[in-house]
């Protein structure tokens, strides 16, 4: 039998048929409007688009929802935001079940023992850490026996706090589990529904 990730599905913009894994449904609504249906799971129609803020927003801006499913949608003006807003709920309770699982370690000297035992999964750094220990723990993890591992900085240390249940994280790391896994995973589709915008933000510096 056939896995849902192995499942292909077009995409209204690209017109491609690609991985369901690397598309994110729209769902429509009873009342016509267009919603991120980010688990694939919602009752009736719905349409699919590569997982990539500027595809949402071409797919937005040319009314190719309505033309995909061939009636008259409202579409948010938001509608890419809103996506964005849905992936990052979906990592932070990923890595919220991470710690529940006992596969999150928080505090830089825990962390750093991680790093150095080549036991971290991934290196999760507030985006407001001081740079003085964001500069250190970079240091670690470059000397660590998995320099390649990903390294989280989507988050504020008081949004970690509240996810994780410990007030202002600043340094944590993913160890080994099927639950640090699903996290990585969200991870890993947040970053790519993000990466076109920030590479445009990176040419204007």
């Amino acid at each position: 039998m056939t896995s849902a990730k192995a499942k292909t599905r077009e995409c209204i913009v690209s017109r491609q048929p690609l991985p369901a894994s690397a598309l994110i449904r729209f769902a429509l609504s009873p009342d016509g409007v267009i919603a991120p249906d980010i688990d694939a799971r919602a009752p009736g129609r719905g349409a699919w688009v590569t997982a990539s803020e500027s595809m949402v927003k071409e797919a937005a801006a040319k009314n190719l929802f309505a033309k995909a499913l061939q009636e008259k949608v409202s579409v948010p003006a938001d509608l890419a935001l809103l996506t964005r807003q849905h992936l990052e709920v979906r990592l932070i309770g990923a890595l919220g079940l991470a710690r529940k699982a006992g596969q999150l370690v928080l505090g830089a000297g825990k962390v750093e023992d991680a790093l150095r035992r080549g036991k971290a999964l991934a290196l999760i750094t507030a985006s407001d850490a001081a740079p003085d220990g964001r500069r250190k723990m970079l240091a670690a993890l470059r000397a660590s026996p998995s320099p390649e591992i990903p390294h989280i900085e989507a988050f504020s240390s008081t949004r970690l706090g509240l996810a994780l249940g410990s007030e202002n994280v600043i340094h944590a790391a993913l160890t080994a589990g099927a639950a640090a896994q699903t996290a990585i995973g969200k991870y890993t589709r947040f970053l790519g529904y993000i990466a076109p915008a920030r590479a445009e933000q990176n040419e204007l510096v």
